[in-house]
């Protein structure tokens, strides 16, 4: 039987790092204060940073961190400072994608494990041995990477190689998403972490000498002919396995905690079911309906995704409603708004133990024991009881009216 491969969990800041912990994954990576291919608001500061590693490590699992962009000739100089301190944070792996930074991390943080990020572009065994020659430890192959080629890669490497794909979550429409669109659109850097994400715009035709005149390109109304679907394959897991993958990577960095949470679970029982020799249960399928997401699809694994031309809106069947700080064995608990609810509402629980539990809602009282019929200021604290004990960081979610 093939070893278990690792779930590795996205996270924006320490409450999404204590979720994906929570409900199971690995590993879990993120970005530091610098170097790192998102925007600054989820990026991890010194003192986040060293909590986060302890979080992870206090659960035997693992922290990375990213550090993918592509340094520009001034920002080298920081470079050296900056890799020491990652590794006297006590990170696990760094996640690079310029060979440059690649050869200064074995330099100046040689106890760092090195994973070559997606955005190297990595589709065959001659490049993902030549980068294991260089000190990687782990590739990721690049999201177009089909599953038989995989296979095929996989067989050609040496066993310390291993490999890393993503499993779920955005796809991007340029590949290896590295886009120019949103910096010629609108100067924000995609490979800098500050992506405008232009591609699920609506557009309409200009003709040249009518300017100011916006022509409809489908019957509703624009086209969103940059969209792309969102990638799902909760489905495969068995199969990625089988082909060799060593790792299964969720997107999602500046998805909320709820976001990582639900799909963490939901993989985590795919993986173990995979490994048991077990059939998936359908409802962690539908766990993945009820985060906000496109269409979902395979990606590149078993041929063209084929493009989504549809709204580009997300969609969802749930939404968060509250998270569980504390619960007893009678299940009365205390919980953390999130978003309203009310008293005799249907609301679901999701522990990361149990499928979910749908249940009415009794009494509410806030923190003072006033009863309240209608809760409604977020993250002020409220006590009600649970169908079951339910432990800390349990979530209770209300279904979207149709």
């Amino acid at each position: 039987m093939a070893d278990k491969p690792e779930l590795l969990a996205p996270a924006g800041d320490l409450e999404r790092v204590a979720m994906a912990l929570h409900y199971g994954a690995d590993a879990v990576y993120l970005a530091g204060r610098e170097f790192g291919m998102r925007s600054s608001a989820v990026a991890f500061n010194d003192d986040d940073l060293r909590r986060a590693v302890e979080l992870a490590h206090d659960q035997s699992a693992r922290l990375y961190v990213t550090c993918n962009t592509l340094p520009r000739e001034t920002e080298l100089a920081r470079l050296p400072d900056y890799l020491g301190y990652l590794q006297e944070s006590g990170v696990d792996a760094l996640i690079v994608a310029d060979l440059g930074v690649m050869k200064m991390a074995k330099r100046y943080a040689p106890r760092l494990g090195l994973h070559v990020s997606t955005q190297l572009g990595v589709i065959n065994s001659e490049t993902a041995r030549v980068l294991g020659d260089m000190g990687a430890d782990t590739v990721v192959l690049a999201r177009e990477t089909p599953l038989d080629d995989i296979r095929r890669i996989r067989a050609a490497l040496p066993e310390r190689v291993k490999l890393e794909a993503f499993v779920h979550g955005a796809m991007c429409v340029s590949f290896s998403g590295r886009c120019l669109l949103s910096n010629y659109m609108t100067g924000r850097d995609a490979n800098r972490g500050q992506c405008a994400q232009p591609c699920r715009w609506k557009y309409h035709l200009v003709e040249e000498k009518r300017p100011g005149e916006y022509f409809e390109i489908t019957e509703d109304g624009g086209t969103y002919i940059l969209n792309s679907r969102d990638m799902r394959m909760i489905e495969h897991i068995p199969e990625l396995i089988d082909a060799g993958i060593s790792s299964m990577k969720i997107e999602g960095r500046m998805k909320s905690a709820y976001y990582t949470a639900v799909v963490t679970n939901a993989y985590r029982h795919a993986i173990d079911a995979a490994m048991q020799g077990e059939k998936l249960d359908p409802i962690w399928i539908e766990e993945t309906e009820k985060v906000s997401h496109r269409p979902y699809s395979t990606g590149f694994y078993f041929g063209d995704p084929l493009q989504h031309y549809g709204e580009s809106s997300y969609a969802s069947t749930f939404d968060i409603a509250a998270v569980v700080e504390s619960c007893d064995g009678e299940g009365n608990a205390v919980v953390s708004l999130r978003n309203k609810f009310c008293a005799g509402e249907e609301l679901e629980l999701m522990t990361r133990d149990h499928m979910p539990l749908r249940f009415t809602v009794g009494s509410i009282k806030s923190a003072e024991g006033e009863g309240i019929d209608v809760a409604r200021t977020a993250m002020m604290e409220l006590h009600l009881r649970l169908p079951c004990r339910a432990e800390r960081f349990s979530i209770l979610r209300k279904a979207r009216k149709a």
